[in-house]
């Protein structure tokens, strides 16, 4: 596997994208479940990488000391000085979308895996992150979604936050979308969607309204699901 894993798991991210969570575009990537799975004998058998502090690893994410092995090397594969700066993780996406400019997203979504706010993403913040994504309950995943808008981490969205990662999700990929996004689509899901968010009109988003309003959608519902058996 060396570093699919790693690549099926920034997938998922794409996929836990406003796009993904407004349920009102259809995503061109990730139609398909894969059905690889990290418990394979032959790649658990070439796991030479240990990061430091594996066993405190496994009791705060939901992944076993093996699994956290494979990821760990797939995560050296792809990033052979054990972080992910900025840069590097631009890199990647602008992999997944070369007719688009990835680059403002990527930059979002850094910040979101940068919780100490070092400008570097250790194999750590990865994994738990992952383990939040792949295994969390819903509401843990809607915590994390949350955080992504909330680009100023001041525990409330705004529109214009979250206009802003819809317009960088239509550079990064509104060219790929069936049918073609008009220009000023983005606007139009943010208009109606933070309406129905802002359950008391005051101009924010609050992290209870963001859970209620995501909890009573069916398609977001669904896309919370899309992953549950990746590893």
């Amino acid at each position: 596997m060396n570093s699919s894993l790693l690549r099926i798991s920034f997938c998922w991210f794409i996929l836990l994208n406003p796009c993904a969570i407004l349920g009102t575009l259809t995503l061109g990537v990730g139609s398909s479940r894969p059905t690889r799975h990290i418990s394979d004998e032959a790649e658990l058998s070439a796991v030479c990488f240990r990061p430091q502090g594996l066993d405190l690893l496994v009791q705060q994410t939901r992944f076993s000391k093996k699994e956290l092995q494979v990821l760990y090397r797939g995560f050296k594969n792809e990033c052979p000085s054990g972080i992910v700066d900025e840069d590097t993780f631009k890199r990647i996406y602008s992999q997944f979308f070369p007719q688009g400019d990835s680059s403002m997203y990527a930059h979002f979504l850094f910040e979101a895996f940068d919780t100490h706010n070092n400008g570097s993403v250790s194999f750590e913040d990865f994994a738990v992150s992952l383990s939040i994504l792949l295994r969390g309950s819903i509401t843990d995943k809607l915590h994390w979604a949350f955080n992504l808008y909330d680009l100023n981490k001041d525990g409330c969205i705004t529109k214009e936050e979250m206009t802003d990662i819809m317009f960088s999700i239509y550079d990064m990929m509104g060219r790929c979308t069936y049918p073609s996004m008009k220009v000023n689509a983005p606007k139009e899901h943010v208009d109606s969607f933070f309406q129905k968010m802002d359950s008391n009109s005051d101009g924010v988003v609050t992290i209870e309204e963001f859970l209620d309003t995501c909890q009573k959608d069916e398609n977001i519902m669904r896309s919370m699901h899309m992953f549950d058996d990746v590893i």
